[in-house]
């Protein structure tokens, strides 16, 4: 069975540092065998949202640019996971729940779609231990102006 980084790689992905918070908060708390991570934005690999990935999805953002603002949340949630338990191959057991916010126009209500990317990716990197729970919900605004917001909780060892 090929590693996480292994899946990462063929993708032509690697998990970002781990970002910092960026109001009083922690990026991450770890319970007994949970692990619940802080909303992710869509930093890109240079730390930074791209335009593509600003503003309103169904607005000045499109629906298969918010999708991979969710997939880059998710990225930017593997990286926490990781900064909380070191080794993903070792620690993970299960990716319980993921939330989606979706900074969405008015009358915008393709969420789901939108929170397929961090789904899909988290499903195509940790297989069956990557389905989950979730939650998808449009938002009015969501901090730096970011047009997808994504939080999670695993199961570890």
């Amino acid at each position: 069975m090929s590693t996480i980084k292994d899946r990462l790689e063929k993708l032509g992905l690697t998990l970002p540092k781990a970002a910092a918070p960026v109001a009083n908060y922690v990026p991450f708390v770890r319970t007994g065998n949970l692990v619940v991570i802080s909303g992710q934005v869509c930093f890109g690999p240079d730390g930074t949202i791209a335009p593509e990935h600003k503003g309103k999805v169904g607005g000045n953002v499109s629906a298969e640019a918010g999708k991979a603002a969710a997939r880059l949340c998710a990225l930017n949630v593997l990286a926490q996971l990781e900064a909380a338990v070191g080794d993903l191959d070792r620690a993970l057991e299960q990716c319980v729940r993921l939330g989606g916010f979706i900074n969405a126009a008015p009358g915008f209500s393709a969420v789901a779609g939108v929170m397929n990317g961090a789904s899909d990716l988290m499903v195509e990197l940790l297989g069956d231990c990557g389905r989950h729970a979730r939650s998808t919900v449009g938002v009015a605004e969501l901090p730096l102006d970011a047009a997808v917001e994504v939080e999670a909780m695993f199961e570890v060892r």
